[in-house]
């Protein structure tokens, strides 16, 4: 008997051309998704957190009143099917489609790493993961500035999107002022209850080296979801390795030399 997921799943459905096509893109089996929608049988949590993701509802919106659904859906504005977007937005709309859950990583870190164009120097910027519309999407500023409060001799501001893919948490990031580089980082999750520091490698190609591609450690140290913005930014700069400004869990974290045996740059699991 259709129940409210069955009921609120068909009319979702109708905004499609074919429950088939529906099934295809979600890589789903034709036959069991019918029986999801007679009521015969409900998704597992992973299939219906891919459901919910394709959609763009939330597990207890797909479930709520169909009454209600249908309004919410009505005055919702959809996003745009992938046929109606750009070519270069299905790329990104089929990752978010795969993507999983960032709720946990919502929130503001301080991301330390080897500067590429200061040799020596370390970086401590302040970066952002926010939620909008189901998507997920990263902001990161750079104050490069010396020690004893010097002027501010270099700003830089970047946005990008990030993905859970796999087990590892993937940023693609641009720098939006001049709009010439672009920086790709890949993560490990965190297992633990409380988040506190998250690791793993990330490229780019900076002007001051050239743009010549390079790989760096880093650290992202989670700050919360609300902080002092301007505390935060009085901390940001260039910092020696040697000044004690930088603690020793961290400097060890970021450090990019390489045994002798090792024959690419990559990072352990914490």
């Amino acid at each position: 008997m259709p129940d409210e997921l069955s009921t609120n799943l068909a009319l979702l459905c109708s905004y499609y051309p074919s429950i088939a096509e529906v099934c295809r893109k979600l890589g789903f089996n034709r036959q069991q998704f019918n029986k999801y929608l007679g009521g015969q049988s409900r998704p597992s949590r992973n299939s219906m957190r891919r459901i919910c993701d394709f959609f763009g509802v939330t597990e207890s919106e797909l479930l709520s009143d169909p009454s209600q659904f249908e309004n919410l859906i009505t005055v919702r504005q959809r996003r745009a099917p992938p046929e109606a977007l750009s070519k270069p937005l299905i790329h990104v709309e089929r990752l978010y489609q795969r993507s999983q859950n960032l709720d946990k990583y919502i929130g503001f870190y301080f991301r330390y790493f080897y500067s590429f164009g200061n040799r020596g120097r370390i970086i401590r910027s302040i970066a952002s993961i926010r939620k909008e519309d189901g998507r997920y999407y990263w902001k990161n500023l750079e104050i490069l500035r010396g020690p004893d409060d010097v002027p501010m001799w270099g700003l830089n501001k970047y946005e990008g999107v990030i993905f859970y893919l796999a087990d590892r948490i993937y940023i693609v990031e641009y720098e939006t002022l001049e709009r010439n580089s672009i920086t790709q980082v890949a993560l490990y999750p965190s297992h633990q209850h409380r988040l506190n520091m998250l690791v793993g490698i990330q490229t780019g190609g900076p002007t001051r080296r050239g743009r010549r591609p390079g790989a760096s450690r880093l650290a992202l140290e989670y700050l919360g979801k609300d902080i002092d913005a301007r505390a935060a930014l009085r901390l940001l700069g260039l910092f020696d390795p040697e000044s004690g400004d930088i603690s020793p869990a961290i400097l060890k974290l970021i450090d990019n030399s390489m045994a002798p045996d090792a024959f690419v740059l990559d990072v352990e699991e914490p």
